[in-house]
């Protein structure tokens, strides 16, 4: 499974729905907070899998709203931090 696919699941997973009949469409560059579907707890979820499953440590430097508001963005750190460009 691709880095890109891997993020979505673990998102779409874990994903904050208070309407359990809505059903939730996650594109690349949504931003997955100012949407409402996560909150920091989810943040630090999110955190705890990427380097985990990914094998590194996200620096302090790294930890910027940014790089973690979008699929897109997400997968863009990751692929940075380990010099992937598996999208």
């Amino acid at each position: 499974m691709e880095v890109k696919e891997k993020i979505r699941k673990f998102i779409l997973k874990n994903i904050v729905v208070f309407d359990e009949e809505s059903s939730v469409t996650l594109h690349d560059d949504d931003d997955i907070f100012k949407k409402g579907y996560v909150n920091s707890l989810f943040g630090m979820k999110l955190l705890g899998f990427i380097e985990n499953e990914f094998g590194f440590t996200v620096e302090n430097e790294d930890i910027k709203l940014q790089n973690f508001s979008t699929v897109h963005n997400i997968v863009s750190l990751i692929e940075k931090k380990t010099n992937k460009n598996d999208r």
